[in-house]
């Protein structure tokens, strides 16, 4: 959880704003850069996003806040680079919901004297409100089910601590520790991992059932 709230506070008002400049402010050549642009980075493999966060943002969080505050492994830089892995879906998404709201809608609020920015953030974002939380919610599954960058980053000690400078072990973190075949077969730590397998894909389903209905709830139709 405490991974999936910093990939998150990264992800969303980054991805909302590059999704509504995308969709309201870039132009057409812009948008048509920009947007494969980020969604690239979708395609980059975890693993080394992993190691990107080992080598690169955790010796940059122990320069800013010193070596004796950050641990080596911290779940602080692996949340940190797991927002940058879900930012392109959180954009992506939310600038296809934003662009598919009709035009008429923009126009009428043009009319009645809208400056671009209030027609961006009263009108279509509520508008796409539906397709954007959806994304959100996809993005909030992803980064809950994310494992090579904490199994890399955030270590393998078993602590529970709330400090994001400190090393802790994630639920796919401890996953991928288990069942790297170091333990006997039908053993109580070996079969925690399916336990917690099944944790997993409930949360996930239940966050998917969530983003339906909500679609369905807030859905917006228009001639």
């Amino acid at each position: 959880m405490m991974t999936t709230t910093i990939a998150m506070v990264v992800a969303l008002p980054l991805g909302m704003g590059a999704a509504i400049y995308l969709s309201e402010y870039a132009s057409a050549r812009v948008r048509n850069t920009l947007k494969p642009v980020l969604e690239v980075l979708a395609g980059v493999p975890t693993v080394v996003y992993g190691y990107f966060a080992l080598s690169f943002m955790t010796p940059l969080l122990r320069d800013v806040f010193g070596s004796d505050t950050v641990e080596i492994y911290n779940t602080a830089s692996a949340g940190l680079v797991m927002g940058i892995l879900i930012l392109p879906l959180v954009c992506s998404m939310s600038e296809d919901a934003l662009s598919a709201v009709p035009r008429s809608l923009r126009e009428a609020a043009y009319a009645l004297g809208a400056t671009k920015l209030e027609t961006a953030t009263k009108i279509v974002f509520p508008a796409a409100l539906s397709g954007i939380t959806a994304a959100v919610i996809i993005a909030l599954s992803r980064a809950i089910g994310e494992t090579m960058i904490v199994a890399i980053a955030a270590g393998a000690g078993s602590a529970f601590t709330f400090n994001p400078f400190q090393a802790a072990e994630t639920m796919t973190g401890h996953i991928v520790r288990i069942s790297g075949g170091d333990l006997s077969y039908d053993t109580i730590d070996y079969n925690s991992i399916f336990a917690i397998a099944m944790m997993l894909f409930l949360m996930t389903l239940a966050l998917n059932i969530i983003s339906q209905r909500v679609v369905r709830r807030f859905r917006e139709q228009y001639e």
